[in-house]
């Protein structure tokens, strides 16, 4: 018997076991893959030790900070290189080339504050930014709120604004199209702005106005997967058991009446979790002879879900028909990513020739990926690491609802796109022959909490299980996209996780 089993062991479920274990509960946290960490993973690349998912964390609320605080890794914030992001276009008239120029400055989720400022122009052309200054002169619906981010952006500021500005930014941060994105969850603030102020742009700009100053995102010193090694070492500090390699087949409530001499009755309640079985093992006295496990069933007091969105409501639908109900709603499909790692020998790039990054718009002309992050650009820890002329590039493949373009690609076909893809983005020649490491990760089943119609999605969710005595669920799918909002309602999971064993 465990007081408290989580499962899943992302950053969520992580976090959630930690507030848990710190009371010193008896606490399990069961992860499905060989590792834990979920997309705050890290792999070895060229004999540098990278992030394989998330590299940074935002920092808005200076909630993330405050956890790394907590954990003893203040000393290890650091900022990115402030040379920030570029765009990579289509052309902009008919005939002419593919384009790169740097993200304009002023902008909320890419929706610029100053139409005609030259930064602005470059992206868009005279034409692009006359029609977005126009948003000033427009009138402002005051009855309702807009809800699609990019039905309300090419309302008011035009098509070219939605495609070269927004959707790349939409599609990187989100991995979503602009008009699927809940603008109340994305940008909250801008509804309310854009009546008080009568304008989009201006919207902007006073939400701007209103951000706290600094960057908008900070990384770890080493990676942020070091963020999951001393969640784990804590964990271990504080006898918490972490299982990897432990998929969940299933999970249900039993309830225990007790009666007492004097004829009180006492309801409990408590969980059993079903557990594949071990993997078949030859039997040693016999080469020939094939050992199969039995299930395994473990039992807790309380659990804690803390998996993807499918795998999630994949467990909760057989507790019963108003979960069923729940895993029948009109979820979206989940996005898929393939991120390409790269490591080149390259001086070419020590110049930096696209800041710290790219974001590559729908249909531009010869180049398959979405994203490019030049990672010794942006971090100076990995540029520390790196010999002179060597550097570290991230592209990453797949838009939504057009699926992952990599996923039937071998090892050397995906090799070749990314160098193909990156000289095209970057600007400058590369080749196969400068690759001194290369590795892909596929990360799938990332559903945006900020789709249109999430909100009431979420809400129901939430509020089942809180009707579900001894239940609880976390991650991104609710919480929203991103470290900033995963641990605090991981926090808040675990919080009520211990309340409820201590209340028994």
């Amino acid at each position: 018997m465990k007081d408290v089993l989580v499962i899943g062991g992302g950053v969520a479920g992580l976090v959630a076991a930690r507030e848990c274990a710190h009371l010193g509960l008896s606490v399990a946290v069961l992860e499905a893959a060989d590792a834990v960490g979920g997309a705050v993973g890290r792999q070895e690349v060229a004999g540098l030790l990278l992030d394989s998912g998330a590299e940074s964390f935002a920092v808005r609320g200076n909630t993330v900070a405050a956890f790394l605080d907590d954990l003893g890794l203040t000393d290890q914030i650091i900022e990115p290189n402030p040379a920030g992001a570029w765009l990579h276009l289509p052309p902009n008239r008919a005939g002419g080339a593919a384009m790169s120029v740097p993200l304009p400055a002023a902008g909320v989720l890419g929706i610029p504050g100053s139409p005609l400022a030259d930064d602005v122009r470059r992206a868009i052309g005279w034409s692009g930014a006359l029609r977005a200054y126009a948003d000033r002169v427009m009138p402002v619906l005051k009855i309702g709120r807009e809800h699609s981010l990019g039905e309300l952006v090419e309302k008011r500021m035009g098509k070219k604004v939605l495609d070269r500005l927004v959707s790349p930014v939409a599609g990187g941060v989100y991995a979503t199209d602009a008009r699927d994105l809940e603008v109340d969850v994305v940008a909250p603030g801008l509804n309310n702005a854009l009546t008080t102020v009568g304008s989009l742009s201006g919207a902007v700009l006073a939400l701007r106005t209103a951000a706290p100053a600094g960057s908008a995102v900070r990384g770890l010193d080493g990676g942020m997967h070091r963020l999951v090694a001393a969640l784990v070492a804590d964990l271990e500090r504080f006898d918490a058991e972490i299982r990897p390699a432990t998929p969940v087949t299933g999970f249900r409530p039993v309830d225990t009446d007790t009666v007492a001499a004097d004829g009180t009755v006492t309801s409990t309640r408590t969980w059993l979790v079903d557990l594949a079985p071990e993997s078949a093992a030859a039997d040693p006295a016999d080469a020939g002879t094939i050992i199969g496990a039995a299930p395994r069933t473990l039992e807790a007091r309380h659990v804690i879900l803390a998996v993807p969105a499918a795998a999630a409501l994949a467990l909760l639908e057989p507790l019963g028909v108003d979960f069923a109900a729940l895993a029948a709603l009109d979820w979206p499909a989940p996005a898929a990513v393939e991120l390409a790692t790269l490591v080149l020998d390259a001086p070419a790039l020590d110049a930096h020739p696209r800041g710290t990054g790219v974001l590559v718009a729908v249909d531009t002309p010869g180049v398959t990926a979405k994203a490019l992050t030049h990672a010794t650009a942006k971090w100076d820890w990995l540029a520390a690491l790196t010999p002179a002329g060597r550097h570290v590039v991230r592209l990453s493949f797949g838009r939504a609802g057009a699926g992952v373009p990599t996923l039937d690609l071998s090892d050397d076909e995906l090799l070749d796109l990314a160098v193909h893809d990156a000289a095209a983005i970057l600007g400058v020649d590369l080749s196969a022959a400068q690759v001194r490491g290369f590795a892909r990760t596929l990360w799938s089943d990332g559903l945006s909490p900020a789709t249109l119609g999430a909100p009431d999605r979420i809400r129901r969710v939430r509020e089942m299980v809180e009707a579900t005595p001894g239940l609880d669920v976390t991650g991104g799918w609710l919480s929203g996209t991103g470290l900033a909002s995963v641990i605090p309602d991981a926090i808040n999971a675990g919080i009520r996780g211990r309340r409820a064993v201590l209340d028994l």
